[in-house]
């Protein structure tokens, strides 16, 4: 739900925002109204926080202080990534949880894959939505792996899940069927986005997954490593005001429309008045990709949240 703060933050933005456009106080009080309205009408309630709490701070595995580490990509630093070797190598070196990222093939089966395409994995070549599942099977999932793994076996079951969907527009359906053929699921896993969309649908598909909403700010206009997007001046430009609509959306309208349960911060702008603005409103902060010995005990002994990692064994560069 709206936090007082949140609310009279939102309508006064849009009221004066309007104002000025408009020199009129009619359209202003109707746009606000209607605003009012449609969170009221269409916003998801959080699923209770005991039980988001039980999916989030999972008592096996966490340190003393709570906090988890959950292996990125399955920790794609140690094993290949999205792989069931991935996945046993993270339980055995110790992680709380992995984050997986589900794609579909052409023939519309969910996979874990993170790229649009198979060139950075795999020993093949082309773009994901293109390839059969019986043509994708065929490839080495270890084959540009810096220890070239084997990454073809069977299923392992996890602690927590995170399923991080890129911007599948059939993952909630596919998510849906999973979650209600595997009921634990509902108590071991938290399904996230960058798109809103997405959490949104899910929430229609099923209103009792935990879901997350994950964001970096100025994602529109800069890669992952800060390097500009695009050369041209006026794009980069437009790009930022974007951005600096997205991230005010996102802290202070999308999170309530979608009932989230955790935000998935890039690490570099988490702080802890940054975990403390979330925990007033009942959302757990995940930081992402906390890859240093001395960055994990930040999280760990300070900001006392559950964290995203590479590798849970030695220190490396990260992904975005």
């Amino acid at each position: 739900m709206l936090q007082f703060g949140d609310e009279l933050t939102l309508f006064s933005v849009v009221f004066v925002v309007v104002l000025l456009g408009t020199r009129s106080a009619v359209w202003p009080t109707v746009l606000t109204a209607s605003l009012y309205l449609f969170l009221v009408m269409f916003r998801f309630p959080q699923v209770p926080s005991s039980r988001a709490r039980q999916v989030l701070r999972p008592a096996s595995g966490a340190s003393s202080s709570g906090a988890s580490a959950v292996a990125h990509r399955s920790g794609g630093h140690d094993a290949p990534e999205n792989t069931i070797a991935a996945i046993r190598a993270a339980s055995e070196n110790g992680a709380t949880g992995v984050e997986l990222d589900l794609e579909f093939t052409a023939d519309g089966v969910p996979i874990l894959m993170h790229d649009d395409t198979v060139d950075r994995t795999t020993n093949g070549s082309g773009p994901l939505s293109k390839l059969l599942f019986s043509e994708l099977r065929k490839l080495d999932a270890a084959a540009k792996h810096r220890l070239r793994l084997d990454g073809k076996e069977d299923s392992l079951q996890s602690t927590m899940l995170m399923l991080s969907c890129i911007c599948c527009p059939q993952a909630a359906a596919a998510l849906k069927e999973l979650f209600q053929k595997y009921p634990v699921l509902y108590n071991t896993s938290i399904v996230c986005s960058f798109e809103p969309k997405v959490i949104y649908r899910m929430r229609q598909a099923d209103s009792n997954v935990v879901t997350a909403l994950t964001h970096r700010p100025w994602s529109l206009s800069r890669f992952g490593d800060g390097t500009p997007r695009f050369s041209s001046a006026w794009k980069h430009h437009w790009m930022q005001v974007l951005d600096v609509l997205l991230d005010w959306a996102h802290h202070h309208l999308l999170w309530t429309l979608c009932g989230v349960s955790a935000f998935l911060v890039q690490k570099n702008f988490v702080s802890p008045d940054y975990v403390q603005y979330w925990a007033a409103r009942g959302v757990e902060v995940v930081g992402w990709t906390v890859n240093t010995a001395v960055e994990k005990q930040y999280y760990q002994q300070l900001l006392k949240i559950n964290y995203i990692t590479d590798s849970l064994v030695e220190d490396c560069v990260p992904h975005y």
